[in-house]
Formats: C-alpha cells, structure tokens, sequence
C-alpha cells in the first residue's frame, strides 16, 4: 500500500463526527447532491445504533480521518445468508490511487465474510472511472443496470435527482 504505515482502518466514533462531515460533504459534493443536515444527521446516529444494520468505517492516518465507507445488511431473495451493500466510499483527494480505497473495501469484506454475507456489492455512477478502475481490480462488474425512483415527498411526483443531473453536467464537460 502506497498511504504511510499509520493507515488504520476502524470503525467510526463518535468524537470522529467533525473530520467525518468534512468527508461526508466531499462525498455528496462529487455526485453534485445536497442533503439536508436531517439526512446527515441521522445517518451519523444510525451508525451508533444497535438497532440499525448500517455501519461505518474510516481510514485515519496520523489521526486524521482520510476516507470513509458505509455499509449494511439484508435479506436477499436469492441467498439464504446475508447480503452486504456497500452504500458509500469516498477518500481524501490527497491520497487517491494511494490504497486507501481498497484498505476500506478489503475491511468490508472481512466485516461481511464475519457476519456469513453471501455476497457483497456496490454500485458507482458510470461516469466514475477512476473508482471503476480500481473496483474492476477487486470484483466483478455484474453488468446490471440500476433503476430508481425517488419516493420521497421532497423529490415531487417521484423525480429523480442527483445522478441524471450529473450525468448531463459530465456528459456537456467531456
């Protein structure tokens, strides 16, 4: 790994929320979405809750917070054990292409082999090809095509947002 020896990956901790909101903001500043601090708020309690089958971990590096990745559990239709989505990845840009990425994804693999998930998988916008280059290192990309529709009564009539608009932006920059 190319990051310097003091990489740890762990889980997040409450005393971490301030350098976490700093990565959490870089993160949906990339896919050019805005989240009210409500969303924000509380994804960071889920993570603290016993309750919810949502996790976090981070990568520190001489106590500074350097990347960040979400994950939970859930039933499949098609496996009898566990299924691990991998939601959220994002690193410092200062040390992309450095390790960080995999040492996050390789932590949640181990997280997932101990809980018995069956499979692990993730999804990233078709424009992220840097991340995809390393992601086709590490998994298979399964060829399927992701659909969504936002239900949410803030996003009227069930439109989507965030990543057709992103698609638009690249698309007119390239």
């Amino acid at each position: 790994m190319a990051v310097g020896r003091g990489l740890v990956v762990r889980p997040v901790r409450r005393s971490d929320r301030e350098q976490w909101d700093a990565l959490w903001r870089g993160y949906n500043d990339f896919y050019e979405q805005r989240l009210p601090k409500k969303i924000s708020d509380t994804t960071w309690d889920r993570f603290f809750d016993a309750r919810e089958p949502v996790y976090a971990l981070v990568a520190t590096e001489d106590g500074r917070l350097i990347g960040l990745v979400h994950y939970l559990f859930h039933r499949s239709t098609s496996l009898v054990g566990p299924t691990c989505y991998l939601q959220d990845l994002f690193t410092a840009k200062d040390v992309r292409g450095k390790g960080v990425g995999r040492a996050l994804i390789e932590a949640v693999y181990a997280r997932a082999r101990g809980r018995g998930a069956e499979r692990l998988y993730w999804q990233t916008h078709r424009t992220n090809v840097t991340a995809m280059r390393l992601y086709d290192k590490v998994a298979v990309n399964s060829g399927f095509v992701v659909y969504r529709r936002d239900m949410s009564p803030r996003t009227r009539q069930g439109r989507t947002r965030g990543a057709a608009t992103l698609s638009r932006r690249r698309a007119r920059s390239s």
